[in-house]
């Protein structure tokens, strides 16, 4: 069994920062890659951003580049979301996922959420 957990989610005020986490645990061979994204209340689930993970590219959704960026440790099965220069539109319920291999075919794997608020 694999779980995703995020973490690091809180109250911010415009202009700040956070560093979301994904930690990934169980019987884990290999990560291909992690994705986060996030959905804001009353729309739609939102793609943020992607990583690979073993030749380490990145892509960002145009709402975000310049301001996040997603990294990983690979030693710990962990990926982060360094948010830099939050606006009030950011907020919402971030999600990692991610392609996992436990020896065999990758699957899908999604975390719990965790919530971010932009707010003076």
């Amino acid at each position: 069994q694999v779980q995703l957990v995020e973490s690091g989610g809180g109250l911010v005020q415009p202009g700040g920062s956070l560093r979301l986490s994904c930690a990934a645990s169980g019987s884990i061979f290999s990560i291909n890659f992690v994705n986060w994204y996030r959905q804001a209340p009353g729309q739609q689930r939102e793609w943020v951003a992607v990583i690979h993970i073993s030749g380490g590219s990145t892509n960002y959704a145009d709402s975000v580049k310049g301001r996040f960026t997603i990294s990983s440790d690979n030693a710990k099965f962990t990926a982060f979301l360094q948010m830099n220069s939050l606006k009030p539109e950011d907020t919402a319920v971030y999600y990692c996922s991610a392609a996992v291999s436990q020896g065999g075919a990758y699957r899908g794997y999604w975390g719990q959420g965790t919530q971010v608020t932009v707010s003076s």
